[in-house]
């Protein structure tokens, strides 16, 4: 099997990952409904596996440089303390897809941001076509039928958390670009969550609060954190265009899965912003394609 062969089909398995990911979360609420907890086992297992794979892969030095600390601290406290804490919390609340699918909305503020902060990234004409494309998209999806629309029933407050966590995680992905591309991969991911595990721990002690575990909080901390090496592996395969298309078999993913576990219908309206999504990327993509 070749390189390319390699990186596609470990992108379409972080993408399986993460589709798989708020549907264990759904079902770990039906056991569990408190969202603070599962969000802390999923950050103290997510931590563990992150240790042992740089063991296991020789990154045994897990010291970092003075100013890196600061990016890191950013990441851990946008990233996992507030973006993934608002993101379980709207789970509650809507269903599986529109968490997915707004998530994926993701590349418009990375471009917005990145030309804002990254002065060398400019925004090209594709760019514009394909942010275009991927707000009508999210429109689509939260509005969910023709009568909302008509009504301007843009969606729920649930949506709206995905939304806010979904720039946040923008905005993390834009500090390691720009402060810590040194870092390897697994390194980032560990003290991303180790930072918010110790402020999970902390809280849960002076709290007085037991956790309750079942098996889907801890399924959920190893999917993301074998999607996570997964993502980075294929990464260094494949073109970032190509990563790009792949990404978006995860909304079809959590669509399936939302379906057959959870009983989640979708829409026409919606699956008609599924395909914008599509598009959406594509013409994203094409700029990447272009550059390289």
């Amino acid at each position: 099997m070749n390189t390319k062969s390699i990186g596609v089909i470990a992108i379409i398995f972080a993408s399986l990952m993460w589709a798989i990911e708020p549907v264990f979360a759904k079902l770990a609420y039906q056991l569990n409904p408190d969202f603070i907890q599962t969000s802390a086992v999923r950050a103290i297992v997510i931590t563990l596996i992150a240790l042992i794979f740089i063991l296991l892969t020789g990154k045994s030095n897990i010291v970092v440089r003075k100013k890196d600390i600061s990016s890191l601290f950013y990441i851990a406290i946008i990233g996992t303390l507030i973006a993934d804490l608002l993101y379980f919390y709207a789970l509650i609340k809507i269903p599986v897809i529109n968490a997915v699918l707004i998530g994926h909305m993701q590349p418009i503020f990375i471009i917005i941001i990145g030309y804002i902060i990254l002065k060398s990234d400019k925004i090209t004409k594709y760019d514009i076509i394909g942010i275009f494309f991927m707000i009508i998209s999210g429109f689509l999806v939260t509005t969910t039928s023709i009568d909302n629309i008509i009504s301007l029933r843009l969606g729920t407050f649930g949506d709206l958390l995905v939304l806010i966590s979904t720039i946040g995680w923008a905005t993390t992905a834009i500090v390691m670009r720009k402060y810590l591309k040194h870092l390897n991969a697994g390194i980032i991911t560990f003290y991303r969550f180790l930072l918010a595990s110790i402020f999970f721990i902390f809280y849960f002690s002076i709290t007085w609060t037991m956790i309750e575990l079942n098996i889907f909080q801890i399924l959920i901390g190893i999917i993301v954190a074998i999607g996570t090496i997964s993502y980075y592996f294929g990464l260094k395969r494949i073109k970032a265009a190509q990563v790009s298309g792949l990404e978006l078999s995860a909304p079809f993913f959590a669509a399936i899965l939302g379906f057959l576990i959870l009983g989640e219908q979708l829409t026409i309206i919606q699956i008609f912003g599924i395909i914008l999504l599509l598009v959406g990327i594509y013409y994203i993509s094409k700029k990447e394609e272009i550059d390289q």
